[in-house]
């Protein structure tokens, strides 16, 4: 986990290793000033020499200074790592998801992977600057104050290694205490943020049915778990403070009784037992470990918040697509022909009935081909695996004569473009987002594609045209203006193929009607796949397939459907029936 890592660090390296060292040059800074400052008491106040007072003064201003130049750079070194760090650990992340499959995203969920992307990389962000400075700088400073006070007094010293051990293993317990109850409080902030982007998403929904009351309760129910949880833990780690202190101050009473105890067996000599400046200098470096090792328990903190976050950081690092491309991938398609051999597919290894179960289809090159079937029909699931989001559990998917695994994902999906009936728009001028289908697209292009998806009309009614502003999610345009758009901007791309998924539910059926017949106009060598609820948006294409619990339940035009399958006539009389009592 930490070589995974410590591989964002990157072009960061040096400011990280820089941190280390201007920390150790603080430290020695440090731990010379007690030793100055004893020199000073014995040898110069104590005898009343001035000028040795003024010589060593002097020498002890200089490495304070220097003392704090080497803690500034330190700190300064430390920022520009830990956060050079985060910015490459977010950014390969956010790669990383670039290339999952629908399945790797399905497994983590959106607001898990946002959550991992911002609170996990903050934790670890700021842990990782502890351990580069502090982490560094309080071992040291323990190890450095140790060796100075067995320099003074061998005996006295041995007290902190008595106590190290004791403080070791209570640490150690506190940690392994706390670790599982953090790991249980990321998962629940993936379902808060999750709670939290469906409300404000399906808002309009939640205030139309009067729910406000049901979503705060349901807010609050995890908020006040994640609070629980949290305070079990901090009460964990808040045993940290007293179990420390108490080691510390019992040293500090220790070294004071025994070392006022040598100072007057010594008569404050030096070479017959302790002088007051090394008591003075032992009582300094008591003080200094005491920092250290409060500063230290900080960083324990930290670290034992940090690793479920780099556990969660790494489980998407470490998550390989579902979809492998080959070595030497085909880069361009023959024509927009498809064709379904014997192919099942379950989202789930595990599930016991497939979604598609043995389905064999032949679509023609620039043919219209209609799919009609209930809600749960797989439908939706049936077109995803032409541009490979998925790939079939059994079976083969051929476009333009060539398995689809076969292909590198960018050149098949470059060339299959997929209009969904929740298609998303983003902010930003009408004219940014259909340049989303093609970037170097004129302006005579962009509303040739919105004559054919009849959205040119409503465009230019629009007081900035064009450039009219679309907020996020297309909430400032109606939903058949969003879905024309959607359209437009995938004939943008001058696919092969395109896919409308129910993407004309929101227009009504005489625009439907001028959609399908510009199609037939103007893209007559593009593969059309028009998925409809409504039969009059499919009853004119080539070949219309009927989906029913994951097979083709009927296939044929129009009229030989309503004469040899039951359900498309049934369907497609009840539509008819329903007309007629709407037009009463």
């Amino acid at each position: 986990m930490i070589r995974k890592l410590a591989s964002s660090i990157g072009e960061y390296k040096k400011a990280a290793w820089l941190t280390p060292f201007f920390v150790s040059l603080e430290c020695v800074m440090d731990v010379l000033i007690p030793f100055i400052m004893a020199w000073i008491i014995d040898d110069g106040i104590n005898v009343g020499n001035m000028n040795y007072i003024v010589k060593w003064g002097l020498l002890l201003v200089l490495v304070a200074f220097l003392g704090m130049l080497t803690g500034v750079l330190a700190g300064r070194f430390a920022a520009v790592a830990s956060a050079g760090f985060a910015k490459n650990l977010r950014r390969d992340m956010y790669y990383r998801v670039q290339d999952y499959s629908f399945a790797n995203i399905d497994k983590f969920s959106t607001a898990s992977i946002i959550t991992r992307i911002t609170t996990d990389v903050n934790n670890v962000q700021f842990a990782f600057q502890m351990i580069i400075r502090i982490a560094v700088r309080s071992p040291l400073m323990l190890v450095f104050c140790l060796l100075a006070a067995m320099r003074i007094h061998s005996g006295l010293a041995l007290i902190f290694v008595g106590i190290i051990p004791v403080l070791g293993v209570g640490l150690a317990l506190i940690a392994m205490a706390a670790h599982g109850i953090f790991e249980r409080v990321f998962t629940l902030y993936d379902h808060l943020n999750s709670d939290v982007e469906e409300n404000v998403r399906a808002i309009r929904v939640v205030k139309t049915f009067t729910r406000e009351a049901y979503e705060t309760r349901k807010f609050q129910g995890v908020s006040a778990e994640l609070c629980r949880l949290f305070t079990k833990a901090e009460k964990i780690i808040a045993f940290n403070g007293p179990l420390m202190q108490t080691c510390l101050y019992t040293c500090l009473l220790l070294i004071s009784w025994f070392g006022a105890k040598a100072v007057v067996a010594s008569g404050g000599d030096p070479v017959l037992g302790l002088s007051t400046g090394e008591l003075m200098s032992l009582l300094t470096y008591v003080m200094q470990i005491l920092i250290a090792l409060m500063t230290l328990s900080f960083v324990f903190v930290m670290i034992v918040i940090s690793r479920a976050s780099a556990e969660r950081i790494c489980a998407v690092l470490d998550e390989e697509s579902d979809l492998k491309e080959k070595a030497e991938p085909l880069t361009a398609l023959r024509d927009g022909s498809i064709r379904f051999e014997d192919v099942s597919f379950s989202y789930s290894r595990h599930s016991e009935r497939p979604v598609l179960d043995h389905v064999d289809l032949d679509v023609p090159s620039g043919s219209v081909l209609g799919i009609l079937g209930g809600t749960g029909s797989s439908k939706s699931s049936l077109v995803q695996l032409i541009p490979r989001l998925y790939d079939p559990t059994e079976g083969r998917v051929l476009v333009g004569g060539a398995d689809t695994r076969d292909y590198s994902l960018e050149a098949l999906r470059q060339q299959v473009a997929m209009v969904l009936q929740k298609n998303e728009l983003f902010s930003g001028s009408i004219r940014e987002n259909l340049r989303w289908g093609d970037p170097n697209a004129s302006d005579a292009e962009m509303e040739a594609a919105c004559r054919i998806a009849q959205a040119d009309g409503f465009i230019r009614e629009f007081p900035d045209g064009y450039d009219t502003h679309i907020e996020q999610g297309g909430s400032n345009v109606s939903g058949g203006q969003k879905q024309r758009l959607c359209i437009a901007r995938a004939i943008l791309k001058k696919p092969k193929i395109l896919i409308l998924d129910d993407s004309t539910s929101a227009v009504d059926t005489k625009t439907d009607a001028r959609i399908r017949k510009a199609f037939r106009e103007s893209l007559p060598e593009t593969t059309k796949i028009i998925i409809a609820q409504r039969v009059s948006s499919v009853m004119d294409a080539d070949q219309i397939i009927v989906l029913d619990g994951g097979r083709i339940a009927g296939r044929g035009t129009h009229e030989e459907l309503l004469e040899n399958c039951g359900i498309y006539r049934e369907v497609f009389e009840s539509q008819q029936k329903g007309g007629m009592e709407d037009g009463r």
